[in-house]
């Protein structure tokens, strides 16, 4: 008899629950972290993102640790429909029959693995967290989310007033459950009142804390840089065998290992710059083994090509979320592979470069179905590549095509068409998107070649480096900026060619307030000229912190930079 998704298992042997340091050294003691995002990091796509690093050894390979989205914990444990929608530990077809039962948390492929909650209900949460413990590592307590949902729900930053609740959430996980309990928390307005925050989550029996080095109140546009000097502070004066991941301006590959020496912690979590660059958890390909897949230019910088990532997507979709073997491919395009069909006199290949905007593949516009048109279709048959409209995976990969795809879907308007008009569970308009990414990247890299012509491109020194030498301000600063703290210089050192997967940096909040897309309230305006004439009257420069009275929106005392530039991403 098939297993029922809607009731949970019971654990299959009881086991000794480890703690803290040990468990975490049980699960491979992982130096990279996959973070919790709401419907962003479902099983398809922690499967991608695993994709790309070698196989793990206890040694020299550290597992990559994978979040499950965050679950609403009284719908999940109230809601069967909610729960198999979103975990599907039990699936009843696959590809590949001699895998166990397993999809989330399949322990051949989908571990270590957390499940995150938001909860604020120590009732609630415990009976959440029991369907999820036979199928993962540990249960992780949402203590991070700033959202408007969240403040009107009652759970994530929004509890960060209530340390009684959140400990009787995290003690009865940990009194009652069979698998730890871990935490993902914001910093507040202090090094002192952080602290005294972590050390009530550890006290409550928490295996290991993350810790996003931004307050409540940084989010949108208003994100600004993490502070990673506050995760060191904790690590400082937390005892040496408290586990710590830090999160926070992780843009590139390299800022993973500078995270993990400018912190001191544990393990580094990316969340958006994953989101647009599965690949980020993956070093860079060796020279002269980049194969079809990994591009590099005539200098040397190269990365993962977005048609070679989508196609892995939608080979995992195929294959564990449809349970079915994904359509044949043709090796992937490079430009070894081009003739060309005639030379002209003067002796260049012609290389055919399609416009951007013309396809002959670009889908006609959906038109809206009435009733009877539905039944009709559905007698055809072809209401089916439908059914799995409401699955997780199937749900999430628009919107993880719009990051992935965004810098590609900026010059290729086809492109972008096409995927918004592609619908959940619409497999063959997804095969659509990948059709047309592959043509785009193909001319994409033909263009490269005849522009090029054989040699790389001297390019002019940086905009940003002119201004700097010739004395110039820059958003009203004439000091030398620092890569890690300027988006300017972050977009220079992150950018790709368009066809290869790269970063999202965020506009800065002064940025923002100069291009009008961020405004500060009455009070918010009124406080911030207390400070600048606090500054002038005080001869002093304007950079540099000063703490200011309250801002806006309860926001306590806290400290100011006059002004700064920051890069947010993860």
């Amino acid at each position: 008899m098939q297993p029922d998704i809607h009731d949970p298992p019971p654990n299959p042997s009881k086991h000794i629950k480890l703690h803290g340091r040990a468990f975490y050294e049980s699960v491979g003691s992982p130096k990279m972290v996959l973070a919790p995002m709401v419907d962003q990091s479902e099983f398809a796509w922690r499967m991608l993102t695993r994709s790309f690093l070698p196989p793990t050894s206890s040694t020299t390979n550290p597992p990559l640790l994978a979040y499950t989205p965050m679950f609403h914990s009284r719908l999940f444990a109230d809601t069967p429909k909610y729960r198999e929608q979103h975990f599907q530990p039990l699936s009843l077809k696959t590809a590949i029959p001699e895998s166990p039962p397993h999809l989330d948390g399949n322990p051949s492929m989908d571990r270590p693995l957390f499940v995150q909650f938001c909860a604020n209900d120590p009732d609630e949460l415990l009976q959440a967290a029991q369907h999820v413990a036979p199928f993962c590592d540990a249960v992780d307590l949402n203590l991070g989310c700033p959202q408007g949902i969240a403040r009107r729900g009652h759970y994530g930053a929004f509890l960060q007033e209530d340390w009684d609740l959140i400990a009787r959430m995290i003690r009865k996980l940990h009194d009652s459950l069979d698998v730890p309990v871990t935490a993902k928390m914001r910093i507040l307005e202090t090094p002192e009142k952080t602290l005294a925050y972590a050390k009530t989550i550890l006290d409550a029996g928490a295996s290991i804390i993350t810790v996003h080095g931004r307050r409540r109140e940084q989010k949108g546009h208003n994100t600004g840089l993490a502070d990673w000097g506050a995760i060191r502070h904790l690590r400082e004066n937390l005892p040496a065998e408290t586990v710590i991941f830090a999160n926070g301006n992780v843009l590139s590959h390299e800022d993973l290992g500078e995270c993990l020496r400018e912190t001191g912690a544990d393990a580094v979590m990316s969340a958006e710059g994953n989101l647009h660059d599965p690949t980020i958890f993956a070093a860079e390909v060796p020279v002269g083994e980049e194969g079809r897949e990994y591009w590099r230019g005539r200098d040397g910088n190269g990365g993962w090509r977005v048609d070679a990532v989508l196609r892995r997507y939608m080979d995992i979709i195929h294959r564990y979320v449809l349970g079915v073997d994904p359509p044949t491919r043709g090796p992937m395009f490079i430009t070894a592979d081009y003739v060309p069909e005639a030379a002209p006199e003067n002796g260049a290949a012609d290389l055919h470069i399609t416009p951007a905007d013309e396809s002959p593949e670009r889908p006609a516009k959906r038109q809206k179905l009435s009733k009877k048109q539905k039944k009709e279709l559905a007698k055809k048959g072809e209401r089916k590549k439908f059914e799995n409209a409401n699955n997780a995976n199937m749900t999430a990969m628009q919107p993880h095509l719009f990051h992935l795809l965004r810098p590609l879907i900026t010059k290729h308007h086809n492109v972008r068409d096409a995927l918004a008009r592609s619908r959940a569970g619409d497999v063959e308009a997804y095969e659509n998107v990948l059709a047309l990414v592959e043509e785009a990247v193909k001319q994409g890299l033909l263009e490269y070649e005849r522009e090029q012509g054989g040699k790389e491109k001297v390019q002019e020194k940086r905009t940003v480096e002119k201004k700097e030498e010739a004395g110039e301000k820059i958003n009203g600063r004439p000091k030398k900026l620092d890569p890690y703290e300027s988006s300017l210089l972050a977009v220079e050192r992150c950018k790709r060619p368009w066809w290869i997967c790269q970063p999202y940096v965020r506009p800065l909040p002064n940025e923002a307030l100069e291009k009008g897309a961020m405004t500060l309230s009455k009070k918010e305006r009124m406080a911030l000229e207390k400070v600048e004439k606090e500054v002038k009257d005080a001869g002093l420069e304007p950079e540099g912190r000063i703490e200011k009275e309250e801002i806006g929106n309860g926001r306590e005392r806290e400290e100011v930079e006059v002004p700064r530039e920051g890069v947010v991403c993860g």
